[in-house]
């Protein structure tokens, strides 16, 4: 129970890797903020939590408003850990791109985590700790077709990481993020066999990655077993493919 008496406020939290995550950081102690725009799964998750003893309770908002977003961070109160995971992902050629799609990408993957952190970043800092952890893609870092909207919203979240992790690194508030590569999600459920045996080749291990095992990265990265890292992006990726 090392995240006993703490509160962690995880976006997306009703399905994947955001769900994992929420069940994790309930198993280590922690009250979890679950934020989600489907009230139902988001009530399913909270049962889940406390259905094991945890402590968790259901805010709903949509994350590509401004005004939710400032509610959110209001209703969570204050939040000892914030795990910027909801995003949206929609994958387009350049020549297919509308500028509601852009304007979609970038104020959900960028602006909420950016609102978020500036609303509850001061409350960690008041009271001496605190961690984020925000979740990108191995695609801000790899090239990959027809992800152009999605990539450069989460590098954008990137290089917020750094910038945040060095502004706040003295105030006892540290900043990171986990860049998954492919993993098993709701989406991926639909796929046929062959369709996911060539999106598991990509990666060294040669298989899709578990929404639990990207959350264990994440709760270690919000929890003191991390005490002295602060700026990094841990890709969560199954290894990277070798040349020759």
């Amino acid at each position: 129970m090392a995240l006993s008496g703490l509160t962690a406020l995880v976006t997306g939290a009703t399905a994947g890797i955001g769900r994992a995550v929420a069940v994790q950081l309930a198993q280590e102690g922690a009250e979890v903020v679950v934020h989600g725009r489907d009230a139902q799964r988001g009530l399913e998750v909270v049962a889940e939590i406390e259905a094991t003893g945890g402590a968790a309770r259901f805010v709903q908002a949509d994350l590509s408003k401004t005004e939710d977003v400032l509610r959110l961070a209001e209703e969570a109160g204050a939040v000892d850990i914030l795990i910027n995971n909801a995003g949206v992902y929609k994958f387009l050629p350049t020549s297919g791109m509308t500028d509601e799609l852009f304007d979609l990408h970038m104020d959900l993957n960028t602006k909420a985590p950016y609102l978020l952190v500036r609303s509850l970043a001061p409350g960690m800092v008041e009271r001496g700790h605190g961690s984020v952890v925000n979740i990108s893609t191995l695609a801000a870092a790899v090239a990959t077709t027809g992800t152009g909207m999605y990539s450069a919203s989460k590098a954008a979240l990137e290089q917020l990481t750094e910038v945040w992790a060095a502004e706040y690194a003295d105030k006892g508030v540290r900043v990171n993020a986990v860049a998954p590569g492919p993993t098993r999600t709701p989406g991926t459920d639909e796929m046929d066999a062959a369709t996911l045996r060539k999106i598991a080749e990509t990666t060294a291990m040669r298989r899709i990655a578990e929404p639990e095992e990207v959350a264990e990265a994440v709760v270690f990265l919000a929890s003191r077993r991390s005490s002295y890292i602060t700026g990094v992006v841990l890709e969560v990726a199954g290894g990277r493919l070798s040349i020759g």
